[in-house]
């Protein structure tokens, strides 16, 4: 199969990425960066939103949701799209829409118009994850380069997620809460001012027609599955959230029965069938179920149990960034010459290994324990990101790397969602278990109601009882909070040690780059010309 890169490109087994591909590179990490900190920016501002626009609640879980929401939705459908009318054009469309409604998000009087541009935000943002990734496909065809390149731009995704709340603090304490979301409009602008230049056009050659009804399957199934996920680990079990859990299945079901039928699917079911392909993809999710479900709990930790503002606990995330940084640095200079299964199971036993130091926090003096472990499991988890992406996107054909990133990154956010879910609430049922065993007496059973529910419903009563009886009820939540954080932990081992078995069993006959000899068993399934 032929591409069309500016019209036309040389075959890609014989095309090396230059200058002008390391600088487009650079474009294209920068905007994803922000981003991935647009997912985490806002809960600092919430306070001041509140303040602004007096949202109700319901108002408030839409301002903060709909975003994630329409990302994952969309992904799919954009990732195709892409394919097919040209990445570079759609990258600069959804820059163009992420930049306007980011200024209007940053003014809004209302709360209903901010839910509206934080939707026009998830939609946008859905067409440039996967157009970043799949640009990157097509620009650094040697593995080598690729697995650098890949291993960039997911640096550039983590350390957006993690140094958010630590941006948006230090945009509040200088500017009003809209200041947030202006964050990203310098990267678009940029993006669209040298995007035409440094990044190649590419579209599959033959895409065939855009089925509207399989698009639109693929966004209600996905975004009924996430927020019935949602509800469940915020509210517990519903017939409302397991009904929309249920209807999106339904559809998803629907969904794949209908790509089998079609000549021209939005998803080719084929891409599955390579072992390559799904080995990684399954081994991402499990290891992002571990991830994901973790990350709101110590976050909290820092704030609520180690007494922490916002912007502090921001601060404390850094080490974990310049993890992810150095990880990425050392995964690339070692991915020539060892295997990516060999690589990313020996990362994922320092993940184990960073989770085991989560099991030894005592609610104390636990700072440098914690940040010790954040350390660890990022650089643990840092190699199964960076080849796991690489193995994905190499294992298609160009035409299809639009629509194979962005079932990675729609599998990845259904694992994140799962992961709050499934680890949250047995955080919340170890949580809840103690404290009912261990409330102190004395306490008004409404306030012990509140109390037994979350450690920040627990602070806030401590706060209006007697000095004494606050300490304890204080120093005994806190501990129940720690306990459910440490059960987590081994949950987050468990997952982490499955997500290694995974990779071995499934993508250890994957040889390293620089191995000439390749199985038939790792060619594309749907290529004829990705051979290197």
């Amino acid at each position: 199969m032929t591409s069309t890169q500016h019209d036309q490109s040389p075959p890609e087994s014989f095309s090396t990425a230059g200058l002008k591909e390391w600088i487009g590179l650079a474009v294209l990490a920068l905007p994803t960066l922000l981003i991935s900190m647009d997912m985490s920016v806002l809960y600092l501002a919430i306070p001041r939103i509140s303040e602004a626009l007096e949202p109700s609640s319901s108002q408030l879980l839409w301002i903060l949701d709909i975003y994630g929401f329409l990302v994952a939705g969309f992904l799919i459908t954009m990732g195709t799209l892409g394919d097919r009318i040209g990445r570079r054009k759609l990258l600069m469309i959804g820059a163009l829409a992420f930049g306007a409604a980011s200024v209007i998000a940053a003014y809004s009087t209302s709360a209903n118009m901010l839910i509206g541009t934080r939707a026009l935000l998830g939609i946008a943002g859905a067409t440039l994850m996967p157009s970043t990734l799949a640009l990157i496909r097509n620009m650094f065809h040697d593995d080598r380069q690729r697995t650098a390149a890949i291993s960039v731009w997911m640096t550039s995704f983590m350390v957006g997620m993690v140094i958010g709340p630590l941006v948006g603090g230090a945009m509040l304490e200088n500017f009003w809460w809209g200041s947030v979301f202006l964050v990203a409009v310098p990267a678009m602008v940029l993006l669209l001012a040298t995007g035409p230049f440094l990044l190649p056009e590419y579209k599959d050659p033959n895409p065939g027609k855009l089925d509207i009804l399989s698009a639109l399957l693929s966004l209600l199934s996905v975004m009924a599955v996430i927020y019935g996920i949602k509800e469940l680990a915020k509210d517990g079990w519903s017939v409302e959230a397991v009904g929309v859990l249920v209807a999106g299945l339904v559809l998803g079901t629907v969904f794949v029965l209908r790509q089998q039928r079609l000549t021209n699917p939005l998803i080719d079911l084929r891409l599955f069938a390579n072992v390559r392909f799904s080995g990684s993809l399954v081994a991402l999710m499990v290891a992002m179920l571990a991830m994901g479900g973790l990350f709101l709990l110590l976050a909290q930790y820092l704030q609520l149990v180690l007494g922490l503002s916002a912007f502090e606990a921001g601060l404390w995330t850094v080490p974990q960034a310049v993890a992810m940084v150095v990880a990425a640095g050392v995964v690339s200079a070692l991915a020539p010459r060892i295997r990516p299964a060999y690589l990313m199971t020996g990362g994922l036993l320092i993940a184990i290994a960073g989770f085991a130091i989560f099991t030894q926090l005592s609610g104390g003096d636990d700072l440098a324990l914690i940040v010790t472990g954040m350390v660890v499991f990022s650089l643990g988890l840092s190699p199964m990101f960076v080849l796991g992406l690489d193995l994905i996107v190499g294992a298609v054909d160009p035409a299809r790397a639009g629509a194979a990133s962005a079932i990675s990154e729609t599998g990845q956010e259904l694992s994140a969602a799962l992961g709050v879910a499934v680890i949250g609430s047995i955080g919340t049922a170890v949580y809840r278990g103690q404290m009912a065993d261990q409330l102190p007496a004395g306490l008004p059973p409404e306030a012990a109601a509140v109390a037994e529910d979350t450690l920040a419903g627990a602070l806030h009563v401590a706060a209006a009882l007697p000095e004494t009886l606050g300490a304890e009820l204080t120093t005994v939540a806190r501990q129940a909070y720690t306990h459910a954080l440490q059960v987590n932990s081994l949950v987050g081992i468990g997952l982490t040690a499955l997500a290694a078995g995974l990779v071995m069993v499934l993508l250890r006959h994957i040889p390293a780059p620089n191995h000439a000899a390749t199985e038939s068993a790792d060619q594309p399934v749907v290529s004829k010309a990705d051979s290197h």
